[in-house]
């Protein structure tokens, strides 16, 4: 799979890249002139609206990484009262949150979803318990020093973050950004954006309106974040990561003269799974699906059920498609993977299908036959046959180019399979005439 591609990009940037620096270009530009008690009402908004969308769709992590802004909000606003002096109590607070916040969501990246379960939230809320108090009770040790007096006259506006912390925040998004890249979920993208904003937020604490703007940005980011999986599940298919049925239904409506439709299927993948299992089976549904997602000549390739997948080329006849569509099944032809295990129906499915004495003797078996084999097993291959078919007029009807193009598939199917067929134009839907009634 390519690290970056087009459906990457945006995945990262959209919508907490966007969302960010849309409100930097407003702050920076002076457009943003909203007062800052409005600023703050924002920030509460966004904070609630986020826990009650993590709360509502069970996502922990989300609800989590809102806790820590919030936490990390308060001991600032508790312990700044404005002053941000080296050996001052909120100075204390602005260097404990900019240690702590990337680690608590470098923390949360890598935790598997549990829902809010009391068995998997009790640990993460006494350990967040246990950093407010160690960081309540360093800075109230920090009122008993005086402020360092070589920069008594710098109220810092924008105070300077030390070392460590920007290696710590430097570390974390490279951390995040790697999370994302295994993922590709929206809650990985939208910690590593509001780890931003919470860097800027920190970086203009002295400046009070700008900050609350930043704490604001981080918290909707979060926010948006459930929104956007949501749609993800909606319109992708979880297995494969492509645009499922409903999306392909909508895309549907949207298409206008010219355009062709490519459906495919993979030979004998009903074999695949009673051979070696569903989990062999969901593999070649990825290998497969990741060779539709590089689909060349404009084509945009959809999930839509089972083995059988769509591909749409917007603007594009049957005849400009076909050597795309030759050039797809290859690629899928060329490609082979091996099992990551043994053959899944060998496996006993209950305690009484064997006793104890044969399961022995079958795992000694097993393991005699694993010595003597010299070379591993040999890779599996998989193939597609595609059917493909045009709209002739511009009132085709996109659901007979559709029963045209699974026609050219059937053919396909039944003169060998591995192979591309293509359709005769499809014609317009007849209009139905009623008899009159006299």
């Amino acid at each position: 799979m390519r690290v970056w591609s087009k459906t990457t990009l945006k995945s990262l940037l959209v919508p907490g890249g966007v969302l960010l620096l849309g409100v930097a270009v407003l702050l920076y530009s002076g457009w943003l002139t909203l007062a800052l008690p409005a600023l703050s009402f924002l920030y509460y908004c966004a904070l609630i609206g986020g826990m009650l969308l993590a709360w509502r769709f069970h996502s922990s992590r989300i609800f989590l990484a809102l806790v820590v802004l919030f936490l990390a909000q308060e001991s600032l606003a508790v312990f700044g009262g404005g002053h941000l002096l080296p050996g001052t109590p909120g100075w204390a607070a602005v260097q404990a949150a900019a240690l702590l916040v990337p680690l608590d969501f470098v923390l949360i990246a890598v935790m598997q979803e549990k829902g809010f379960t009391l068995s998997a939230m009790a640990p993460v809320g006494l350990f967040l318990f246990v950093q407010s108090v160690i960081v309540a009770v360093v800075c109230r040790a920090a009122e008993g020093f005086p402020a360092t007096p070589s920069r008594a006259h710098h109220l810092a506006a924008t105070p300077v973050l030390p070392g460590y912390a920007l290696f710590v925040f430097a570390v974390a998004g490279i951390v995040l950004l790697a999370r994302f890249l295994i993922t590709r979920k929206p809650a990985d993208s939208a910690l590593l954006w509001s780890l931003s904003a919470f860097f800027l937020a920190l970086h203009f604490t002295g400046i009070t309106r700008t900050s609350t703007m930043y704490w604001a940005t981080a918290a909707c980011i979060l926010a948006a974040s459930i929104v956007e999986n949501s749609y993800l599940l909606a319109y992708h298919d979880e297995l494969t990561t492509l645009p499922s049925r409903r999306a392909f239904n909508d895309a549907l409506l949207r298409l206008q003269h010219p355009y062709s439709i490519a459906v495919v299927d993979i030979d004998h993948f009903k074999r695949f799974n009673d051979t070696y299992g569903h989990d062999t089976g969901d593999q070649v549904l990825k290998l497969v699906a990741a060779g539709l997602s590089r689909v060349t000549g404009g084509g945009q390739a959809y999930r839509c059920g089972g083995e059988e997948f769509n591909i749409l080329f917007p603007g594009k006849a049957t005849a400009e498609v076909v050597d795309h569509l030759e050039q797809l099944r290859k690629a899928i032809e060329s490609s082979e993977f091996r099992m990551r295990s043994g053959d899944r129906r060998q496996a006993p499915r209950g305690p009484d299908r064997r006793s104890e004495r044969a399961r022995g003797r079958a795992r000694k078996a097993q393991a005699i036959r694993e010595l003597a084999q010299d070379n591993p097993p040999a890779p599996l291959s998989v193939t597609v046959s595609i059917g493909a078919a045009n709209s002739g007029t511009r009132e085709s009807d996109p659901g007979l180019v559709l029963q045209a193009a699974d026609k050219a598939l059937y053919r396909a199917k039944n003169n060998g399979r591995n192979r591309v067929e293509t359709a005769a134009t499809p014609r317009r839907r007849p209009q139905v005439k009623t008899a009159g009634i006299a």
